[in-house]
């Protein structure tokens, strides 16, 4: 054989001549071309609650381009007894039990809301604090997860996060020292990393939750108020690159399960592009009967990994 341009084909497995192109310029820097998203967001948002399994969908398969930066962004200090929030007629705690009750409904990510009626949460910044030191300590990703399990516990299962025994029992539940992370949150390092994200949130120019933004290099970028569609997002995101981004694979639902310990159906079906009437045949095909759990609650089914 006195063909010297030979290559072993990566794809096909496939030995042979190679192509007529002998030289060609790359560029790999473009894979590596990453932006900063910053999500504005509280413990107590309702429409953060509703948008996490568009979210979740956005940073698994579309994460390798930015750096996530969540900032709590302060919804409740105090109820002050007057009007908190008019425009969606939220004067006091018992007007959220029905607007959250609205949000849960319309998105399916469920809200009970007679918390807000029987115990209401009177601050949001308890938890808040409690993020910004399970950040400072153990690092973004389980600050992320704590965020996760203060909204399970608040909008489905009726716990008031704003209540230091219900942050300790989230906290250790984590497998972390919950009885250190909530005392700090309350001294003054908690209380000024949180003044700190105030300020990012000032800076940022974010005025409502959920609030993304994601900037490049040069400063530029987009801000997408509230929740918005999958594609949304995905378009955002190609204007800050100045490039179409190339998504991941979604994650095998044993994986995110696993992973995440629990999810709504809501969730799966928003991954996996799953209708609403295939999802625990969808469920049943992707896991082992005795790897996981079904329930039911407010009307959604709810799935948990028994790893």
């Amino acid at each position: 054989m006195t063909n010297n341009n030979l290559i072993c084909d990566l794809e096909t497995g496939v030995c042979g001549v190679a192509g007529d192109n002998e030289m060609e310029i790359i560029d790999l820097n473009q894979t590596s071309k990453k932006i900063d998203l910053y999500y504005v967001t509280d413990p107590i948002c309702s429409h953060c609650w509703a948008i996490e399994p568009t979210l979740r969908r956005f940073m698994k398969q579309y994460g390798q381009y930015f750096n996530f930066k969540t900032v709590m962004g302060g919804l409740l200090e105090k109820w002050h007894g007057g009007p908190v929030d008019p425009a969606n007629g939220i004067h006091g705690p018992a007007d959220v039990a029905g607007h959250w009750r609205e949000v849960g409904e319309h998105s399916r990510m469920p809200i009970d809301g007679s918390l807000m009626i029987d115990n209401p949460v009177q601050s949001s910044f308890p938890p808040s604090r409690v993020y910004k030191i399970i950040q400072k300590h153990h690092g973004e990703e389980k600050a992320f997860e704590f965020l996760r399990r203060a909204r399970e516990n608040l909008f489905v299962f009726n716990k008031n996060i704003g209540e230091a025994p219900v942050l300790l029992e989230i906290v250790n539940a984590m497998e972390l020292d919950g009885e250190r992370i909530v005392k700090e949150a309350n001294e003054q390092t908690g209380h000024e990393l949180l003044n700190e994200d105030f300020i990012l949130t000032r800076n940022l120019g974010a005025r409502g939750f959920p609030t993304i933004i994601m900037v490049n290099e040069e400063n530029k970028g987009v801000k997408i108020v509230g929740g918005r569609p999958f594609d949304h997002y995905v378009a955002g995101l190609t204007q800050a690159l100045g490039e179409d981004p190339i998504p991941k694979q979604q994650p095998a639902l044993s994986t995110l399960l696993e992973e995440e310990k629990l999810l709504f159906a809501k969730e799966i079906e928003g991954m996996y592009d799953v209708e609403k009437s295939d999802i625990h045949a969808f469920v049943e095909k992707e896991l082992s009967p005795n790897s996981y759990q079904v329930k039911e609650i407010l009307g959604e089914s709810y799935f948990t990994s028994l790893k």
